[in-house]
């Protein structure tokens, strides 16, 4: 006799596959100088771990999670590369990929109902004006790190800001999103710099001291120092090395991060414990992104019963879905940008120093709103869809 589940699930008595591809660029090698390098199979390692608690559950319901690493080369196009998965019925996807390239392949699967779990790009234009309604968000979004850094300086009353940023496109961006951050919670923002003085914390220790670097900040009456420097080419540098002594937080510093390895509360130091068995690595953001990409899979797949991706979708969107993704408060996606509401760690390198949402910043629906573009400040208009 065969035992039905909800509508459109299968019998549990059936075997319900549930295929899963990850999507990323093979990570080419550093320079001797970078002192903690991206490591090969980053992001991957995270689903891979994944799949394997996925698979825990799924086993006692007849469900059976695979796993696919597509690692392309530095100029591969993913949309390419995922042909041969959509003709055997592959339809969930979880990337580390650039925003273009994320979009791209989003784009590329709609038609087919597939979904794209963006586990690496901070974008907010992807969870704004180029949002999709098959594009969910596990990465934080810059607005999110940004508010996140914001809350506790206003906490520490550290409320006068030097922003410094860098000449990359992400450094823009960053640097967009906290300016947006501090008008938001009433930093004042005293004075802004370029950094014009090139790569220094890639420089070799015995390089000429750059005299100019070291007194860029003389005469600024701020309380830290904000960097926007994603290529980690001069934020270190700036540690130690003004004229007048200052903190330094963003980028560098005290930095607003999805995971770290000092995290161990809420059981955080278990999940730390199986993915270094596993991988004899520490975990890392984009490595612990993709984890939650890949467990929200899995968990909608054994609420549902089902490896249908809208039916996916609707879960992960509706009031039923929350994730333990060890930080304190269960993690939902923001039906109107299907981004992942989850608390943001404070941390310098070898310590955690806080978490936000700091206490004291209250939302209507949930404190986790208080970080990043809330409802009616959004300019997502891709709604659910429904096949």
């Amino acid at each position: 006799m065969l035992i039905a589940g909800p509508a459109g699930a299968a019998p549990l008595d059936e075997k319900l596959q549930i295929d899963i591809a990850f999507v990323a660029h093979s990570r080419p090698p550093s320079p001797p100088f970078v002192i903690d390098p991206p490591p090969p199979g980053e992001g991957f390692a995270g689903a891979r771990l994944a799949v394997q608690e996925n698979a825990t559950t799924g086993g006692f319901l007849g469900q059976n999670f695979t796993l696919t690493d597509v690692e392309l080369g530095e100029d591969d196009n993913p949309v390419e590369a995922v042909k041969a998965l959509l003709d055997k019925g592959v339809r969930l996807f979880v990337v580390a990929l650039p925003a273009d390239e994320a979009l791209a392949l989003a784009d590329a699967v709609r038609p087919v109902g597939g979904l794209v779990f963006n586990a690496e790009a901070p974008d907010d234009r992807l969870r704004g004006v180029d949002c999709r309604a098959n594009l969910f968000h596990t990465a934080p979004s810059r607005a999110m790190l940004a508010d996140a850094l914001a809350q506790f300086l206003v906490v520490r009353r550290w409320s006068k800001i030097l922003l410094v940023s860098g000449p990359g496109a992400g450094d823009a961006l960053f640097a967009e999103a906290f300016r947006a951050s501090a008008k938001k919670f009433g930093l004042r923002i005293v004075a802004e710099k370029p950094w014009t003085y090139g790569p220094l914390a890639r420089a070799r220790s015995d390089a000429v001291t750059e005299a100019d670097a070291l007194t860029f900040s003389r005469g600024i009456d701020a309380d830290i120092i904000v960097v926007a420097d994603e290529a980690d080419d001069f934020g270190d540098y700036i540690l130690y090395r003004t004229s007048e002594p200052k903190l330094t937080a963003g980028t560098q510093g005290l930095t607003p991060t999805s995971w770290h390895p000092t995290h161990t509360a809420w059981g955080a130091e278990q999940l730390q414990n199986r993915f270094v068995r596993m991988s004899n690595r520490r975990m890392r953001p984009v490595d612990y992104q993709a984890w939650v990409a890949t467990r929200a899979i899995g968990e909608a797949a054994t609420a549902t019963r089902a490896a249908d991706p809208q039916k996916i979708s609707a879960f992960l969107q509706s009031p039923d879905f929350n994730l333990a993704i060890f930080k304190g408060a269960p993690a939902s996606f923001r039906p109107w940008d299907r981004q992942l509401r989850q608390a943001i760690l404070l941390a310098q390198p070898k310590s955690l120093i806080g978490m936000a949402p700091q206490p004291g910043f209250l939302h209507q629906r949930s404190t986790l709103d208080t970080l990043g573009v809330d409802e009616s400040e959004s300019a997502c208009k891709a709604k659910q869809e429904t096949r």
